[in-house]
């Protein structure tokens, strides 16, 4: 659905997206994260558009978007719909109004408007603020009416640009909440960018992680939590203590056997003690990952790593 393949971008002589490439799936919802200034804005309005770019390729549709004219953009933009941080209400007009708006513009019929506006306001749960101001509104209510009004079209695909940043944790929470039942109802794919990793481990299945235009990591939310590179470490602000005496063995537990009690067997089978130096779980979406750092005394290294192989452990030394 969306294809980037070795994309570049600058604004004047600075270079702000370096070889880019990803691919977004029918259906995903995928992470574009990094810290400010790393990029991930600029990459989703290239995306839609709101961007050029220079060399390379990003598809959308099938479409190369920096050759689309002026007409097929705006054609284009009718299937891509984008959520702000700042919501970008008109404080002038009403909720039911702000949602209509996109469709008034391209000059839908009356009853074909009020019968969307109605049906998008109880997704988002506003069917009673209809006739309410944004003025009058909390902040995740805004959001639930951006949300609704970047509906209104049926896009196929929707944008979301730090959409929750200026929410409190239990708005965020209800927000992405939102936007899961969307993709999961609707069928649409969500692309959002953040720099919150709460944001993407609640709601996001694939990512990729940019530092300076860079991709520094890529793949699922799983693979990049469960085990991840210097890089990922360092964006996590992750730390390890370990023992310098004895072995240090990582083990890895993925969803399907994180709660098992694969260590407390393993030491009794063994009869062997052994210390638990560094661990940590990760609620990913809904189900939990881990990792546990152990440390051996060297002459129990070979029962230990054949013990794990024989159980399809996996694990690595720490």
């Amino acid at each position: 659905m969306i294809i980037v393949k070795n994309l570049d971008k600058y604004f004047g002589k600075e270079k702000v997206l370096n070889n880019i490439s990803l691919e977004i799936n029918k259906g995903d919802i995928f992470a574009l994260v990094g810290h400010s200034g790393a990029g991930k804005s600029t990459l989703l309005r290239c995306i839609n558009g709101l961007e050029n770019y220079g060399i390379g390729t990003l598809k959308v549709f099938d479409k190369e978007i920096k050759e689309l004219k002026k007409d097929e953009l705006r054609e284009f933009r009718k299937n891509v719909g984008m959520i702000f941080q700042h919501f970008s209400l008109m404080q002038r007009k009403t909720v039911y109004e702000n949602i209509a708006l996109p469709m008034q513009l391209w000059k839908y019929d009356k009853k074909e408007i009020d019968k969307k506006v109605m049906e998008l306001l109880e997704l988002v749960g506003l069917s009673n603020k209809k006739d309410s101001y944004p003025s009058q509104l909390s902040g995740g209510q805004k959001q639930r009416v951006a949300i609704a009004r970047a509906l209104t079209l049926d896009p196929k695909i929707l944008l979301s640009d730090e959409a929750t940043s200026a929410l409190d944790p239990n708005t965020t929470a209800s927000i992405l909440e939102l936007l899961k039942k969307i993709n999961e109802k609707l069928g649409i794919t969500i692309v959002i960018v953040t720099h919150e990793m709460d944001v993407v481990k609640s709601i996001a299945q694939k990512a990729i992680l940019l530092e300076h235009g860079n991709i520094i990591g890529s793949g699922y939310i799983e693979d990049l939590f469960l085990q991840p590179d210097e890089k990922m470490k360092k964006f996590l602000g992750e730390e390890e203590v370990v023992p310098e005496t004895g072995i240090n063995i990582r083990l890895h537990f993925p969803k399907e056997i994180a709660q098992y009690s694969i260590v407390t067997h393993m030491a009794r089978t063994l009869n062997i003690d052994f210390n638990i130096v560094w661990g940590k779980l990760e609620k990913i979406n809904t189900h939990v990952i881990g990792s546990l750092v152990i440390n051996i005394e060297e002459k129990d290294e070979e029962n230990v790593t054949e013990y794990l192989n024989e159980k399809n452990m996996r694990w690595e030394k720490a």
